[in-house]
């Protein structure tokens, strides 16, 4: 084994008794064919499973949208990589020599496609109850804190109400695009944020669906969850 896996084996709070799994699930695709994908495939599922359980009996007042919408929140690559990133797993990486020199080691869909990976690691390392219990330990802050407002909140007023948590200006939303028949048209509208100089762009069939869109992919790029 890595010697250097032994630390973050202490960090995760599992010990490996087949360490070439946890090797594997920290190489990337772009080292070789030996990689993570897989892994990373079976993970995601186990995953959803385990947060959708739990929200099932903790919300049980809670109807099937609101589940998804709490699940969704819990189970997106920004929450997944600033979890690794808690845990340094960037600096466990194996990476290809394009990746390296890209910051491979830092990019949110490499560290949240590596945390489900290790996930499947245990799993199949152990059983489906260590790997539940894995889960919950990495997420027992998130749920505890966790509401159904959570769930009931569209894009735009999360997004809001983060902004000015941060105490940051509101977004700016512009509509950039629309297309097609009257009764049928597809809009296209950008929402920004002068201060932070980002912006993300929505569709919708609609200009409200196409705010509340463009509103959900600023959330999944800067909301802390």
């Amino acid at each position: 084994m890595r010697d250097d896996l032994k630390r973050l084996q202490i960090d995760l709070n599992y010990h490996f008794s087949n360490s070439k799994l946890l090797e594997t699930a920290l190489t990337h695709r772009s080292v070789g064919i030996n990689n993570n994908e897989r892994s990373e495939y079976l993970g995601d599922s186990i995953l959803g499973f385990v947060i959708a359980d739990q929200l099932f009996h903790k919300f049980p007042e809670a109807d099937e949208g609101q589940l998804s919408r709490l699940r969704a929140s819990l189970v997106k690559k920004e929450t997944l990589a600033n979890i690794a990133r808690q845990l340094s797993i960037g600096s466990y990486l194996k990476l290809g020599a394009g990746e390296l020199r890209s910051g491979g080691h830092a990019r949110s869909s490499i560290l949240a496609d590596a945390l489900e990976a290790i996930i499947a690691a245990i799993y199949l390392d152990s059983d489906y109850q260590r790997a539940r219990q894995f889960i919950l330990e990495l997420y027992d802050t998130r749920l505890q804190q966790l509401t159904l407002t959570k769930g009931k909140k569209d894009p735009k007023t999360r997004l809001q109400e983060w902004l000015q948590s941060q105490k940051m200006e509101l977004p700016v939303y512009e509509v950039i695009k629309s297309s097609g028949p009257q009764h049928k048209q597809q809009f296209v509208v950008s929402c920004s944020i002068k201060s932070m100089k980002v912006s993300t762009t929505g569709k919708g069939e609609s200009k409200r669906k196409a705010e509340q869109d463009a509103a959900e992919k600023m959330l999944e790029q800067y909301e802390q969850v």
